[in-house]
């Protein structure tokens, strides 16, 4: 049985309704609390409070925190701290209330003004990409969210929690001082992955491969799950096996006629040499002339 504590039900109020506000807004909902008003200036913002918060009012951000028990900021990273002094300064915020954002990059310094009125301060970051539809209400029971509440406030780290799970996530504690570190992690991982796919999928296409998508679907569900389940013991291809060779033709055909993505082959070919060596597939002779190939 879970022990984690609920929270009371609460008034939660959205700014905004982007992808991420309108799906943690809709999950709360789900789970009992109650939405009380969310913001949105743009038309899709407004589609999707329409869709994913059914009859919630669209009010003003300082009228939408007035209203709430619990503030959820899911802004981007550069206007959350003029948003937190803004609210502070319009005396839309008090002692009691929990405040909320759902920034990778930062943890609760930004929202230290909150803090000195009397309010819970959380960083709640959800680690999935989101879409804006209700396919992500789903999609987050099986995602982590990293928390993030002042050193010592076990009572904070403890409500966090109890939020996240109410929302079907799991939970992770994520210490302030580690959060720019834990961030760029997910960035590198899930914003170059995008990269390097559609880079791959591109160069299928430009060779007259049809459904590209296709045939990369099965290679790289199977690559990304080798390396979660076997980290560096997954590596597989020419320079994990020292094949200089064939990497030679890679970086001919790449030169010629993709020169644009030349230079990042280079980088992830380094890399991986050296995660290669240093877990023992490569031996040091073979990684040296695959770094000397890849110089050439």
């Amino acid at each position: 049985m879970d022990a984690t504590p609920r929270p009371a039900r609460l008034a939660v109020g959205v700014i905004s309704a982007g992808r991420v506000g309108s799906v943690l807004g809709a999950a709360l909902a789900r789970t009992g609390h109650v939405v009380v008003g969310t913001s949105a200036v743009s038309q899709a913002s407004r589609n999707r409070a329409e869709e994913l918060l059914p009859g919630v009012p669209i009010e003003d951000p300082t009228e939408v925190a007035k209203l709430a028990d619990l503030v959820l900021l899911a802004v981007p990273d550069d206007e959350l701290a003029g948003l937190v002094k803004g609210l502070v300064a319009t005396d839309s915020l008090r002692a009691g209330q929990i405040i909320v954002h759902t920034s990778g990059a930062q943890g609760v310094k930004v929202l230290e003004p909150a803090a000195a009125l009397g309010a819970l301060t959380l960083a709640l970051h959800p680690v999935m990409t989101f879409t804006g539809r209700s396919e992500d209400l789903q999609r987050m029971s099986a995602a982590c969210v990293g928390v993030t509440a002042a050193d010592g406030d076990e009572v904070a780290w403890s409500v966090g929690e109890a939020l996240v799970v109410e929302m079907d996530a799991e939970p992770v504690r994520v210490p302030e001082a580690v959060r720019p570190l834990y961030h760029a992690a997910l960035a590198h991982g899930a914003n170059h992955l995008i990269t390097l796919v559609r880079d791959a999928a591109d160069l299928l296409s430009n060779a007259g491969v049809a459904n590209a998508e296709r045939l990369l679907g099965p290679l790289l569900s199977a690559a990304l799950d080798n390396a979660l389940r076997h980290g560096d013991r997954g590596l597989t291809g020419p320079v994990a096996r020292g094949d200089t060779g064939t990497l030679r033709k890679h970086l001919d055909v790449l030169a010629a006629q993709a020169p644009e993505i030349l230079p990042s082959y280079r980088v992830l070919a380094r890399r991986t040499v050296e995660r290669a060596e240093h877990s023992g597939l490569l031996k040091p002779d073979a990684a040296n002339d695959v770094r000397t190939t890849l110089e050439d």
